[in-house]
């Protein structure tokens, strides 16, 4: 599917200079993201990016303070994505249920990679946000950073789907909470499908992610029908 072209808003405290107003800061994002698609998170460093970019470490430093603030912008960015993908998507749906599925489905799938957005690989961003994104808050700063607003992003998704759950049923008490959940499980099911396959049922065929998909709305709509 072709989308129009979009600017995705990421938390300003997250960079120095804004990487997309130039052509080194899309050059530093287009391949942090082929480089950590590559090497891991822990193996990536600036040196090597710089290297990988033909420049210097200094020019890298002068859009981000250190690689940890560039993974959450680039996980930020990537749950900006999906968010405009579920208004896109679900504009002018009137059923709700039929909303809530169209939401699932697009947090399940792969991101496919999309034209209007050369700089962006988003097959490999959506591999790093499997691999990689729990490290973007599973620190000891981040409650310091969730005070400046590192993970608004991710919150504004979370927030998204679970109006949609409410308003498949307006009185379900843990709409926050299961709504965090089927976001993690999301990437959770297809690390343990593609590393560790005895912790799910959940088997992926190429880019299908069908029983993914079964596996979320099942979750969903199973607790919102005994609620």
């Amino acid at each position: 599917m072709s989308f129009a072209i979009v600017k995705i808003n990421v938390n300003e405290k997250l960079y120095l200079r804004d990487p997309e107003q130039t052509q080194l800061g899309k050059k530093i994002i287009n391949q942090s993201i082929r480089l950590i698609d590559e090497l891991g998170f822990e193996a990536f460093t600036f040196k090597k990016l710089a290297n990988r970019i033909d420049s210097t470490e200094a020019s890298i430093y002068r859009y981000f303070t250190n690689k940890h603030n560039l993974l959450v912008y680039l996980v930020s960015w990537y749950w900006g994505w999906l968010e405009y993908q579920i208004d896109y998507q679900t504009h002018n749906v009137e059923d709700s249920k039929r909303c809530l599925q169209i939401a699932i489905k697009i947090i399940s799938e792969a991101i496919h990679s999309d034209s209007s957005l050369p700089y962006i690989n988003e097959a490999a961003l959506h591999r790093i946000v499997v691999s990689e994104s729990s490290k973007a808050y599973y620190t000891k700063n981040v409650d310091s950073e969730n005070t400046d607003g590192f993970f608004r992003s991710y919150k504004s998704l979370c927030a998204k789907i679970s109006d949609l759950i409410l308003s498949v049923k307006t009185n379900y008490p843990y709409a926050h909470a299961l709504s965090s959940t089927l976001l993690e499980s999301a990437h959770q099911q297809v690390y343990f499908a593609q590393h560790l396959p005895s912790l799910t049922e959940v088997r992926l065929q190429d880019k299908n992610h069908d029983k993914l998909i079964a596996y979320l709305e099942h979750l969903a709509f199973t607790q919102l029908s005994l609620a």
